[in-house]
């Protein structure tokens, strides 16, 4: 989580020039913010199981970040967290799986599914991915991101824009890519 606050930080800028052509222009300030608290929450009282870590993110996002990102992305993380129970240590399969479970109530939560221009067009082949190796996962979901460009939003605010909405990555499926690109350096370290 530390690394993904780190990536979000580094990349708050581009976000919030992806969301203003589409959106409101808050995703990274907003991303900044909630996994700066992550990050902070995590460092003051580290959770005792992977699980755990996802579930406290998850919370923590919920609480601090603003417009559909935080419920988005805490409901990701904490259905993935539950998912994993409290094992101690986890296989890159049993955390495809928890995320899987994430990424469906992703979609059941957003009414959206791949093709909608929304954060599953990354999460979703980035899942596929994990099930390969961590590299894979951080490859798909950056594919996927920039699939995003040529779709027109049917759910979420840049939906508003129809047409307008095409030629322009998805800010949520790039903060997705994000995630799983902190997630492939981390585990290649």
């Amino acid at each position: 989580m530390a690394a993904v606050a780190a990536a979000v930080e580094r990349e708050a800028g581009r976000l919030t020039e992806l969301d203003a052509a589409i959106g409101d222009a808050d995703h990274g300030a907003n991303l900044k913010r909630g996994f700066a608290a992550v990050a902070a929450t995590l460092a003051e009282e580290p959770p005792a199981t992977p699980g755990a870590v996802l579930v406290t993110a998850g919370r923590e996002l919920i609480s601090t970040v603003g417009g559909a990102s935080g419920p988005l992305y805490g409901t990701l993380l904490r259905r993935a967290g539950k998912a994993l129970g409290d094992a101690g240590e986890v296989t890159r399969d049993e955390l495809a799986d928890a995320l899987e479970a994430g990424v469906a109530a992703v979609g059941q939560l957003g009414g959206a599914v791949p093709g909608d221009k929304t954060m599953l067009d990354a999460l979703t082949p980035a899942v596929a991915g994990l099930r390969e190796s961590f590299a894979a996962a951080a490859r798909a979901a950056e594919e996927g991101a920039l699939a995003t460009v040529p779709l027109r939003a049917r759910k979420g605010r840049a939906s508003y824009l129809g047409e307008r909405s095409v030629g322009h990555q998805d800010p949520g499926a790039t903060s997705s890519a994000l995630l799983f690109a902190a997630l492939a350096e981390v585990t290649a370290g």
